[in-house]
């Protein structure tokens, strides 16, 4: 089996013959061209993985070969052949592209080495471009799912920001409605797809940590600063940075944010010089960053610059007609991926579905559906497949508030008091089970529990 195909363009015959004698030797198909033009023709006929192309040829000058392929294709890998002497011609083919070049006389050694490393290069920027319509492919318009009318002005939204040169943009909205997946939209199907797409959360790393993944250091800035290290913006030149959970990021480091969105500079930790970049900065949050303002949490005028492009993402209870579309998204992907054969829904796994207050969104509804099709083997998804929290008496709010009955008596109310009745009231239901008993009311653990402490209820329960 050939090793490679590769394309001898020359007009000493001599030396033509010696190149297809020893390269057929290491498993290489050789092709051959004494002319420029001729050579050119073989070339986009055969796509040779590498050229040997002589710099001085009878009818036309290599360079101007070289230029030529390039045109044709951009990733050609072209070694040239020069005369001793002819170093300054052969610097000028590699700024036209040209990989390498090799001076005449050669040793078939020293030319067998650099073919090698230039099939190893020519491997691994096709494995690269693979990988980047792979991902382009797999962050596409269409991979985000939904038909209602919030997600297609979402839709309209997203493909106006991949589409323009907007640096800096802010997804918000709640846990697991798809920030992540809308911030690699927008880079993958942008103009900077080719460049890195590169991610931190914020939460996840201690404040004296993420500065120094962001900006990078200098060595010897810090004990540990051995070796200089660069940061995600110096990184993701040319590309996009995404900063999650940006609204807890803290102000020392939210100021440094600011300098690198108005001047496009930053220092490196315990640098002293300016590194220009130009990034699209993604920023994403499930808090309200005005309440944070106006808290003192985060920065007026980072807030104003990063919300130039604003998209907000609906909860999955506001956009109804998502729901079933998304479910039978899902059991398609596990379908393919763990080889199942699931239908559907039944009808009335679809009723509890649409009635369900999905506190968790997206996230929370393709977690269920990847649950059930690993445990459970069945036809269809029924209402005995679900967890508990989605059938159950006790599982959603009342979403018709109206058929409430409140009466407020003349003397008025203690609207206090109302709250730890509610608290209580949830807690008998669910016996004294705090999960289940916020879930009741609608609120996370942590601000049930905030309530019981504010109500004395914490040692009773």
């Amino acid at each position: 089996m050939s090793l490679a195909k590769i394309l001898v363009i020359d007009d000493e015959k001599l030396l033509r013959w010696s190149l297809q004698q020893n390269l057929s030797k290491e498993g290489y198909t050789v092709l051959a061209a004494e002319k420029g033009m001729e050579g050119l023709e073989i070339f986009k006929e055969e796509l040779p993985e590498i050229t040997l192309l002589d710099i001085h040829l009878p009818d036309i000058s290599g360079l101007s070969v070289l230029e030529k392929m390039k045109e044709f294709d951009r990733d050609a890998i072209v070694i040239m052949i020069t005369a001793y002497g002819d170093v300054q011609t052969a610097v000028k083919s590699i700024k036209m592209g040209a990989y390498d070049f090799i001076e005449k006389p050669f040793n078939m050694e020293k030319l067998n080495l650099i073919i090698k490393k230039a099939l190893e290069a020519g491997s691994l920027r096709r494995e690269v471009a693979q990988l980047k319509n792979t991902l382009s492919r797999r962050y596409g318009f269409d991979s985000i799912i939904g038909d209602s009318k919030p997600m297609r002005e979402v839709f309209e939204m997203i493909h106006k920001v991949a589409m323009s040169d907007a640096t800096t943009v802010l997804i918000q909205g709640e846990s697991g409605t798809g920030k992540d997946l809308v911030a690699r939209v927008i880079h993958y199907q942008s103009k900077r797809a080719s460049k890195p797409f590169l991610e931190i959360n914020c939460t996840a790393l201690p404040d004296t940590l993420i500065e120094s993944e962001l900006f990078g250091y200098e060595k010897g800035a810090f004990t540990d600063a051995k070796t200089l290290k660069k940061g995600l913006f110096e990184l993701a030149n040319g590309g996009s940075v995404f900063l999650d959970e940006i609204g807890d990021m803290k102000l020392h480091t939210q100021a440094k944010l600011l300098k690198v969105i108005e001047t496009k500079t930053f220092k490196r930790v315990g640098g002293i010089k300016d590194i220009n970049v130009n990034v699209r900065i993604i920023a994403a949050t499930n808090k309200d960053l005005q309440e944070e303002v106006r808290k003192g949490n985060f920065r007026e005028d980072l807030y104003f610059r990063l919300k130039v492009i604003p998209i907000y993402l609906p909860p999955l209870r506001d956009r109804g007609e998502d729901i079933i579309l998304l479910a039978k998204y899902f059991i398609d992907q596990y379908n393919k991926e763990f080889r199942r054969n699931v239908k559907g829904l039944t009808k009335e796994t679809e009723k509890i579905f649409m009635e369900y207050h999905w506190p968790g969104n997206v996230r929370e509804l393709k977690n269920i559906i990847e649950r059930i099709m690993i445990l459970e083997n069945t036809e269809y998804i029924k209402p005995e497949h679900l967890p508990l929290e989605l059938y159950s008496p006790e599982k959603t709010l009342i979403k018709n508030t109206e058929s409430i009955e409140i009466d407020i008596p003349p003397g008025g109310i203690d609207i206090e008091e109302v709250e730890k009745k509610l608290i209580e009231k949830a807690l008998e239901k669910t016996k004294g089970n705090q999960t289940r008993a916020a879930k009741l009311l609608n609120l996370s653990r942590d601000a049930f529990r905030y309530r019981m402490m504010k109500y004395g209820l914490l040692e009773k329960y």
